[in-house]
């Protein structure tokens, strides 16, 4: 996994300027490994598509990954038939890899891909920039998944579709429903910011951005699409899962131990300026509150599992604080992470010391109850022993995340707004000019 930094902080979402005749303001790659009979028919289509419903100038170029049949003849001359049509050759295969190059040379302020075989409408493409162009989104993406969705293939594709994105939910807490569908775009600025912290060169390369992006604060935007599946699509399946599923053991690995600076790039609370100029306005509250409550519930699980076990040789008192103390010293370091974010190992003694502290008051109140239900009667059952724990706990819980969120994690102050945040216009090209010329 990559661990370079990234080019900075993710940019202010400000809707594009009005640009001059013939400035592309889009640019879409259509990534080619021998598809010299679909070429040609694939790029006119697009063109004349483009020509006709686009209202902004735009480019197609074509990415062509080292084919080895008469692609790249194809390719230049469809550069050389249409003005609005660039070729990149590329010396090594992978999807992600010419991506990656065209997308970090491009100067159009959105980039987007589609798969040669346009098996999605392309109706849906003015949808999926949109968004983009009016500076609401970050990404977009078009959706199978979706309920308006339709699409017309096998049963085989379905079902691995539907595991694969099922497991990038499960694996990798993505929200995104439709990972795979060859149809994306993304701001040029923010591609500026996401492109060096992803490593895979391949078909994993896309999901890889989706979920650095979903995880650094972007907004994605899906659009549901109409899609026939291409029947003579050249995709080895088993070997794209295979790689795919190495991927996501590699993208989840990294993001457990914290080795990618997305927090670093994620914005200040909302976009608009006139939300850091508020003040005594509790941020993140509803958020934090959510992931407190599971780490609790997680944590009152394990306490009273532990709770069962000690009891068996310790007496309860000795039970309750063994089993408080385990599960403490586990609670504090899980909402450290993932309640309040904060990451490396900077402060987390002092971190876990407060939190011993907090340990300590909800000890009291614990330990206090039960020494309640000793004075009330001699024998107690354990299911009342428990009972009274819960009820100790919901309480103590209480106490320990204010404790936290004041204490031990505050907010830390927030970050005075950059003189200059506006992201700079977009360089206009020469339409004249020819691709090498632009790179």
């Amino acid at each position: 996994m990559r661990t370079d930094s990234s080019p900075g902080s993710l940019p202010a979402r400000e809707h594009l300027p009005a640009a001059g005749a013939g400035t592309p303001v889009l640019d879409v790659v259509v990534p080619v490994y021998n598809e010299e009979k679909d070429l040609g028919p694939c790029v006119r289509r697009l063109h004349e598509h483009l020509t006709r419903t686009f209202p902004y100038a735009f480019r197609i170029t074509v990415a062509d990954n080292a084919s080895t049949d008469g692609t790249p003849q194809a390719a230049a001359r469809l550069a050389a038939d249409l003005a609005a049509v660039r070729s990149v050759r590329l010396e090594q295969k992978g999807r992600g890899r010419a991506l990656r190059t065209v997308w970090s040379a491009s100067d159009a302020p959105v980039l987007a891909y589609m798969d040669v075989d346009l098996s999605t409408d392309l109706n849906a493409l003015l949808p999926l920039v949109a968004p983009l162009i009016s500076g609401h989104s970050d990404l977009a993406i078009g959706s199978r998944l979706a309920r308006s969705s339709r699409v017309v293939r096998g049963a085989k594709r379905e079902f691995i579709s539907r595991g694969y994105n099922l497991i990038l939910r499960g694996s990798l807490q993505a929200r995104f429903s439709d990972a795979q569908c060859g149809f994306k775009a993304i701001r040029r600025d923010v591609a500026q910011v996401l492109l060096p912290l992803v490593e895979d060169t391949g078909w994993f390369f896309d999901t890889e951005m989706l979920v650095l992006a979903e995880r650094a604060g972007c907004r994605i935007h899906e659009v549901p699409v109409d899609w026939v599946d291409d029947p003579d699509s050249t995709v080895h399946i088993v070997r794209t899962a295979t790689e795919d599923l190495k991927g996501v053991w590699r993208v989840g690995k990294a993001l457990a131990t914290g080795s990618l600076p997305l927090d670093r790039l994620a914005r200040p609370f909302g976009d608009d300026p006139r939300d850091r100029d508020l003040t005594g306005v509790p941020q993140e509250l509803a958020r934090q509150l959510v992931g407190f409550c599971v780490v609790g519930a997680l944590s009152t699980l394990v306490y009273l599992l532990l709770y069962s076990g000690f009891r068996h040789f310790a007496g309860s008192q000795l039970a309750n604080a063994l089993a408080l103390l385990v599960s403490a010293v586990a609670n504090t370091a899980a909402n450290r992470r993932l309640t309040f974010g904060v990451r490396g190992r900077g402060g987390a003694v002092r971190h876990q010391a407060q939190g011993l502290v907090v340990f300590g008051i909800g000890l009291a109140l614990t330990s206090g109850s039960l020494a309640a239900l000793s004075a009330a009667t001699s024998d107690p059952d354990h299911s009342t022993e428990l009972a009274v724990l819960i009820a100790a706990n919901l309480a103590a819980t209480v106490l320990r995340f204010l404790l936290f969120r004041a204490w031990v994690f505050p907010d830390a102050p927030p970050a005075a707004p950059c003189p200059d945040h506006r992201p700079s216009e977009p360089h206009l090209p020469d339409p004249q000019r020819t691709w090498s010329d632009a790179r």
